[in-house]
C-alpha cells in the first residue's frame, strides 16, 4: 500500500486510477482533486514523504 501524499490515506498502488510522476518517483491519490492539490505544489507533499 502506498500514502497519498496529500490526504494520507492508504491507496492499492494495483487499484490506484490516480497517479502522478514527480522527479522519477510516482505517487498514487485517493482522488483525482488530490492529485490536482499535489500537482500545484509538488515540492509541499514530496518532502512531506521523505520525513
Amino acid at each position: 500500500m502506498a500514502k497519498d501524499p496529500v490526504c494520507n490515506m492508504n491507496v492499492d498502488e494495483k487499484k490506484a486510477s490516480v497517479t502522478s510522476v514527480y522527479k522519477g518517483v510516482t505517487y498514487y491519490f485517493c482522488a483525482a482533486s488530490c492529485k490536482e492539490k499535489f500537482e500545484k505544489d509538488p515540492e509541499k507533499f514530496a518532502a512531506k514523504e521523505k520525513k
